[in-house]
């Protein structure tokens, strides 16, 4: 009974320092989620203005510019997929990369090939492991997205989308995130991000609104040559703010279910322990009315 009591205890104790470490996770997930929120609100209506001013260009004009025309055959597509740098988030990372491998899948079967842009260590830990090749990896400030890195993975993406694909370039790119929906809800998204679907950013206009006449100076060319690479700059940035809001979430909810699970065990293991320290007790009681019954008998 002793030993099983000394296990019992040394369960408890575990469980109490996992709890410690769990509920400081959650603390800290927490104070982060609502920076996130904000910067992803901040986001939203930058965003919203350059999609609407693309897709006033792509319009309201008659020019073929190749980042909107589609390709007649698209032989290439690029995959990006924004996952985080580190784990303890649940479901996190293996939904955005399941559903990369659902659109991988897809893809392949239409008769394309499928290249890899990484973002995030898991991504790359997770085509490491499995040996799988990848064009390019962006690891560490996933947690806190900084702009100089969507720029970075948008001037890469559009460089490869303008190489033809004979020469190793791609003829469309797909980005594939967690969308930060609410607290308890993250939904891995995918969005083509070239060639650009301007249909997504015209809405449709109020019942008394006058749509606006447009002119371009100099020339259309040269506004979708200065909107577009901002408005992929955006997207990308955009996703990567997305990513981390339900990366934050997802790590609160995680932990919040480890340290409820902790507390269970907690309770759990107390009242193992209990019952065989009572056990204990009464087998001690036991031989000592045994012994005392024995030396009344001898006498």
């Amino acid at each position: 009974m002793g030993a099983q009591l000394r296990v019992y205890r040394q369960k408890i104790r575990a469980a109490q320092t996992t709890k410690k470490i769990t509920r400081a996770m959650e603390l800290i997930s927490a104070s982060r989620i609502q920076k996130a929120q904000q910067r992803v609100a901040a986001s939203g209506p930058y965003s919203r203005a350059v999609t609407r001013a693309v897709s006033a260009v792509a319009t309201f004009s008659n020019v073929d510019h190749v980042l909107t025309t589609e390709p007649e055959k698209i032989e290439r597509a690029a995959i990006v997929i924004f996952s985080s740098d580190r784990g303890l988030a649940g479901a996190f990372n293996a939904n955005v990369l399941r559903e990369a491998g659902e659109l991988a899948a897809r893809l392949t079967g239409e008769g394309k090939e499928v290249v890899y842009y990484l973002v995030g260590r898991k991504a790359a830990a997770y085509f490491a492991f499995r040996r799988r090749d990848s064009e390019q990896i962006w690891t560490g400030g996933t947690d806190s997205p900084e702009f100089a890195t969507a720029k970075e993975i948008g001037d890469a993406v559009v460089a490869k989308f303008l190489q033809p694909a004979s020469e190793g370039g791609v003829d469309e790119i797909h980005i594939v995130f967690n969308r930060f929906v609410s607290m308890l809800v993250q939904e891995p998204e995918v969005v083509r991000l070239l060639p650009l679907e301007v249909v997504e950013g015209v809405e449709a206009p109020e019942p008394s609104e006058v749509l606006p006449l447009y002119e371009f100076e100099p020339e259309v060319g040269d506004v979708l040559d200065a909107l577009l690479p901002v408005y992929i700059e955006s997207r990308i940035f955009n996703a990567m703010l997305q990513s981390a809001a339900a990366k934050h979430a997802a790590t609160q909810k995680a932990m919040k279910a480890a340290s409820d699970n902790a507390d269970k065990l907690i309770r759990t293991y107390t009242t193992l322990a209990n019952n065989a320290r009572q056990s204990e007790i009464t087998q001690q009681i036991s031989e000592i009315v045994g012994g005392a019954d024995a030396l009344s008998s001898a006498k």
